[in-house]
């Protein structure tokens, strides 16, 4: 291995320590090719270490230990905040302002996870609601699932890192997560805080690897009862399948559309789909995507769209004025661009953006884009968003509708009362009513339908999807 960066944990994370591994993969910084760091990698001999580690901590710790260690490593992240705000800038290209927001929100998730910890209660039964009961007292507790594999994504490297392990730790549930190969930097310094925080070793194992080599060996172990996964609905879907008898929690991706009526505050809906549609250049599950705006209003939103898009920043992530910065890798980027071209080419037209920026992509807007776009129904995990005019709002919603997606939705509108009605007609987990459906709360349900998942994450969902129910039935003697 090349040597490590100060201040930068680069080894596997067995037995509360950072190790060697078996081999090691580059960390380069996605704006500017910059080396940062080796990090060691494992494999499924690491992978049966960590597992027959974790097993040592079951039955786990009491509920206070659990909440005390989560309270103290949320204290920690927010002291070393900024040192994670810069490792997550030049690890994931993610600009500075924003980076300093995920990890604002790692906090937040931790800190929930330690309320869980201290709250997760069981409930009684009513027996007595049925003769067969009467003279019997039921009692469900919650005991942890068992050993957890994490599989997180490259997106949102450290905050999406604190959805599985928060949680996982306050349910008692020992866990071995895999980082993802580009951004493994802010799990491992997230590991750093929660073993300072007290967690004990073994209790928690990071093994930085190839997703079929890692992922893989921690899917097929026996002894792992819960996979947690974030990331593509290609090989969200195939753990499933691969894996029957496991608990399979999926959180998966989205084609994320917005519907803007004529009677919208047109310059809020642009100003906030702006923003949302292009944070960390559309790498988010629930990047705006697809904008379906009422056609007698279609042109005055265009143009305050575009010219909202034109006031955004590219450049640097490093730099403070930065809005958007790169997609992760060369090939992300080709890909994008390609899909941009496919659009035009099928009908659409670039109305701002489409050209690279200083080897960056523009923030690109496409005015007509149709249902059978790639830009349209799948999704495309970069900085486009796309606009079409629709005529009546049962079109809309059923534009909205013709996905294979169902994570999040949103509709800006001055009519309240009826976008309850139609956030009811819309088939998706969230709609969001005037903000964009990028928004979200660390302590909210937060998945997908159809294809876009099968769970629920935010602490207090994630705790409860980590343990099983477990029922007492007390035979109380006649008095």
């Amino acid at each position: 291995m090349r040597g490590p960066a100060p201040d930068l944990p680069t080894g596997l994370f067995l037995g509360g320590r950072f190790v060697d591994g078996s081999a090691a993969i580059e960390v380069r910084n996605p704006y500017s090719g910059e080396f940062i760091t080796e990090v060691a990698t494992g494999g499924a001999a690491e992978v049966a270490r960590a597992v027959r580690d974790a097993a040592e901590h079951l039955p786990p710790p009491a509920p206070v230990e659990r909440a005390r260690v989560l309270e103290r490593a949320a204290r920690l992240v927010a002291e070393r905040s900024e040192h994670f705000a810069q490792v997550l800038c030049r690890e994931a290209g993610k600009p500075i302002r924003q980076a300093r927001g995920e990890v604002a929100r790692c906090v937040d998730t931790l800190t929930f996870s330690a309320a869980e910890a201290r709250t997760l209660s069981g409930e009684t039964v009513p027996f007595g609601a049925s003769a067969a009961g009467i003279g019997k007292i039921g009692l469900v507790r919650y005991a942890p699932i068992g050993i957890v594999g994490a599989i997180a994504p490259f997106n949102f490297p450290l905050n999406l890192v604190a959805h599985k392990l928060g949680p996982a730790i306050a349910a008692g549930c020992p866990v071995v997560l895999k980082p993802a190969e580009k951004t493994p930097l802010s799990a491992l310094l997230l590991a750093q805080a929660l073993s300072d925080a007290g967690l004990p070793p073994g209790a928690l194992a990071v093994i930085t690897g190839s997703g079929e080599e890692v992922g893989g060996a921690l899917v097929d172990h026996p002894d792992v009862a819960m996979i947690s996964f974030t990331g593509s609905g290609t090989v969200g879907w195939s753990i499933r399948e691969r894996a029957p008898r496991k608990h399979v929690a999926l959180e998966l991706g989205n084609s994320t559309p917005v519907i803007v009526t004529e009677d919208a505050d047109l310059v809020h809906a642009a100003a906030r789909i702006a923003a949302s549609g292009f944070t960390h250049a559309g790498q988010s599950c629930i990047s705006v995507q697809r904008v379906y705006v009422h056609e007698s209003v279609h042109d005055v939103f265009l143009a305050l769209l575009v010219a909202a898009v034109e006031d955004l920043v590219v450049g640097d992530p490093a730099d403070e004025a930065t809005d958007v910065g790169p997609v992760i890798t060369p090939a992300s980027h080709q890909r994008v661009r390609a899909w941009i071209g496919e659009a035009v080419d099928a009908g659409a037209t670039i109305a701002t953006g489409g050209l690279a920026h200083d080897g960056l992509i523009a923030p690109t807007v496409l005015d007509g884009i149709t249902p059978t776009m790639k830009v349209t129904c799948e999704e495309v995990f970069g900085p486009v968003v796309g606009v079409a005019a629709y005529r009546t709002i049962d079109g809309a919603i059923g534009l909205c509708n013709a996905t294979s997606y169902g994570l999040q939705a949103g509709i800006f509108t001055g009519r309240v009362d009826a976008a309850i009605t139609w956030a009811e007609r819309l088939e998706f987990a969230g709609v969001v009513i005037n903000e964009t459906p990028t928004f979200r709360a660390d302590q909210q349900p937060y998945g997908g339908i159809k294809g876009s998942g099968n769970t629920r994450e935010g602490p207090h969902y994630a705790v409860r999807s980590m343990c099983e129910p477990r029922l007492v039935i007390l035979d109380l003697p006649t008095a």
